[in-house]
């Protein structure tokens, strides 16, 4: 594939943010993200950042709104206020990551590690199965379910924690 340039605009603004030559938008957001650029407020609406490793990326009210980033490494990313509905976040890790305030709107996050990730006043009306949730996590997003895997609170390394119903 031919490297094209590709430009990343604000969301609100459309002015250029972030701009290089890449093979594709996955590309380009990776070396941004390497290059230390700020993609907050950042327009990848339906981008496909499958894979992406976006490693304590800022995407602070980015819009990331139907972008599939399944399988992203998404590890300490800011995502505060970003808007994540109908993303695809499936086996996406999560772990630490700032998603306070974030739209979670019909987005999935089967298999994700959500673990110790900051979910304070997110809209969490969104798809899970089998997501690693920490117990505190579990307790805040719902009461009873069985469509998380419970981890260690401190574990980065998710050690599973086998949790038993207990009958009442």
């Amino acid at each position: 594939m031919a490297k094209k340039t590709i430009q990343i605009k604000n969301r609100y603004t459309e002015e250029i943010i972030f701009e290089c030559e890449a093979e594709s938008i996955k590309e380009a957001v990776e070396i941004a993200i390497m290059k230390k650029a700020n993609l907050s407020e950042a327009n990848l609406r339906k981008a496909n950042l499958s894979e992406a490793d976006l490693w304590k990326a800022d995407l602070w009210k980015a819009n990331l709104s139907e972008a599939n980033l399944s399988e992203a490494n998404l590890r300490k990313a800011n995502l505060r206020k970003a808007n994540l509905s109908e993303a695809d976040l499936r086996e996406a890790d999560l772990w630490k990551a700032n998603l306070s305030e974030a739209d979670l709107w019909k987005a999935n996050l089967s298999e994700a590690n959500l673990s110790e990730a900051n979910l304070s006043e997110a809209d969490l009306n969104c798809i899970f199965y089998n997501t690693k949730v920490n117990l505190s996590q579990r307790k805040y997003i719902t009461e009873d379910t069985d469509l998380f895997k419970i981890v260690e609170e401190s574990s980065s390394n998710l050690k599973e924690n086998k949790v038993e119903k207990k009958d009442e």
